[in-house]
């Protein structure tokens, strides 16, 4: 009996010693002058006389909070292989065989997955000897595969062909140093790239 007195004596100092009114969010709760709801001796938050099971807080009654929802992770892309294909034109000086820069072929092949075929193909101009310029075409075009060879391109992947002057594709008039100029278009290699490229959607 004594025990139910102390008890009860210290819930109404408690209760005195709060300030009767809760703070809005604590509406159904006994709180102190900081708005913190008093507990028991179990722990178990304290009830005013305006408290109903809808004025239930986080911490008391058994509330929880609500997990905020976690944003969905990106959906992983859609990764494909694609069939590509790119040409390239090498150009010479009349009677060369100098190659000149091929670091856009092979920055090129650099960004293909898999390399299946580079195939070249040797051209020169209509001056001179038709058997000569036969010749000069294959060495032109073997000059490049050379050289793209060294750069780290696989050679296996290379083949070679030649046209000498039979696909002109300048259309020139003139004489000399003019006529020289105006054929450059003739004096080339044709570089076709075959291979496939990784591409996410």
């Amino acid at each position: 009996m004594m025990k139910k007195f102390a008890i009860a004596a210290g819930l109404t100092l408690a209760m005195g010693a709060s300030l009767a009114q809760a703070h809005e969010e604590n509406a159904g709760y006994v709180t102190n002058s900081a708005e913190t709801i008093w507990r028991n001796s179990f722990g178990d938050c304290w009830h005013n006389s305006s408290w109903t099971e809808d004025k239930a807080v986080v911490g008391c009654d058994g509330k929880v909070a609500m997990a905020e929802t976690e944003a969905p992770a990106p959906a992983a892309p859609v990764v494909s292989m694609v069939d590509d294909t790119k040409k390239f034109a090498l150009y010479f000086d009349f009677d060369s065989t100098e190659v000149g820069d091929t670091t856009n072929i092979v920055n090129y092949i650099g960004t293909l997955s898999s390399l299946e075929e580079v195939n070249l193909v040797g051209h020169a101009d209509p001056i001179g000897a038709s058997e000569y310029n036969q010749q000069l075409s294959k060495r032109r075009a073997e000059a490049v595969a050379a050289e793209l060879a060294d750069a780290g391109v696989d050679s296996s992947k290379m083949s070679i062909g030649f046209l000498g002057e039979s696909a002109p594709v300048a259309n020139c008039t003139g004489r000399g140093a003019e006529l020289i100029a105006c054929l450059r278009p003739d004096r080339r290699v044709d570089v076709e790239i075959l291979g496939t490229k990784r591409v996410e959607q």
